[in-house]
């Protein structure tokens, strides 16, 4: 696959990324964006239910445009990209939803931060994917700054942003022992993830295929996936259903979170490895930081602002350029 341009930026040189560098980013932004939605979005439907709603959503938005194209994809690739979306989207956010409600957000976040690592060590397996020594320094670091925003901070997007990671189950100051139940959970959704992502890679890389089509084919397989859930939905009770004031709300969530996220997502899978497309795509919890700050007043104190600093550290040095540290 060729090389794809990268984007320059002559008034701020640390953001002339590379396109699937740039996409990866982009798509943490749009997943960060989407959480602060999803948050505004009253509704009594669980997480898995909601998830599958804007499942649905999506396919239906992005199926006109993906069959507007040619499909050239293999039966291969296409089946890899339908067990990418069952694997990565309807298994691993239904796991990691399960394991927020029995660890909360910062034990959950911590065992996630060993995403990159373990997608870079399963891509050289699977894929004969090898990083460069700076490269694996920058996934560290990354690694890195999201436990410190998962130390120090109460609510962080998750996944393409759908519902709020909430603060940790046990409010009260004592050290609780760690559920083994929701410790298999954390890393199933760890180990889901990560071969979702490398199975899209896989895919991308077997054949073209538009960003658009793979996202449209991953969440149609995660919805196909998770209509068993849909006879627990009632559909015809008002009541669990957005408000018809809500709808805008939730297309805009679904747009940016399920749609363009997962779009960029493919964007950048298909230009980087699936380690460190993972590892840029996790800087999510660190960009909710600012956006935090500035639109609900909740300060990043001396933790987020290193964990930030750390992140960029680590987005410098997986894209080849200059660390600020």
């Amino acid at each position: 696959m060729s090389s794809l341009p990268p984007i320059h930026l002559p008034f701020f040189p640390l953001l002339s990324f590379p396109l699937p560098a740039t996409a990866a980013l982009l798509a943490a932004l749009c997943w960060t964006l989407a959480s602060l939605l999803w948050r505004r979005l009253p509704t009594s439907l669980s997480a898995v239910q909601l998830n599958l709603l804007k499942n649905l959503l999506a396919v239906v938005l992005q199926l006109p445009f993906a069959f507007s194209q040619a499909w050239q994809l293999p039966p291969r690739g296409l089946l890899l990209l339908a067990c990418s979306g069952v694997v990565g989207i309807a298994l691993g956010d239904s796991l990691f939803f399960a394991a927020l409600r029995r660890l909360g957000t910062r034990r959950a976040l911590t065992i996630d931060a060993g995403g990159p690592a373990f997608t870079t060590l399963a891509g050289v397996v699977l894929l004969r994917e090898w990083p460069g020594p700076a490269q694996i320094g920058g996934i560290a670091l990354i690694s890195l700054a999201v436990v410190l925003v998962a130390r120090g901070a109460a609510q962080v997007p998750s996944g393409d942003g759908c519902g709020a990671r909430d603060g940790d189950a046990s409010s009260s100051g004592q050290v609780a022992r760690l559920p083994m139940g929701g410790v298999l959970l954390a890393l199933g959704a760890l180990v889901c993830g990560s071969l979702g992502a490398l199975l899209s890679r896989a895919a991308l890389l077997s054949g073209p295929i538009s960003p658009l089509q793979a996202a449209t084919l991953r969440l149609a397989a995660a919805s196909l996936a998770l209509l068993p859930l849909a006879g627990r939905i009632p559909l015809r009770v008002p009541r669990p259903r957005p408000a018809r004031r809500r709808w805008p709300l939730l297309l805009l969530a679904t747009l940016l979170g399920t749609s363009a996220g997962i779009v960029l997502q493919q964007v950048a899978l298909a230009g980087l490895s699936g380690g460190l497309a993972v590892a840029l795509m996790s800087t999510a919890p660190v960009m909710a930081l600012p956006l935090a700050w500035w639109l609900e007043g909740d300060r990043p104190g001396w933790r987020g602002l290193f964990a930030a600093i750390v992140a960029l550290a680590g987005v410098s040095l997986v894209v080849g350029l200059p660390s600020p540290l």
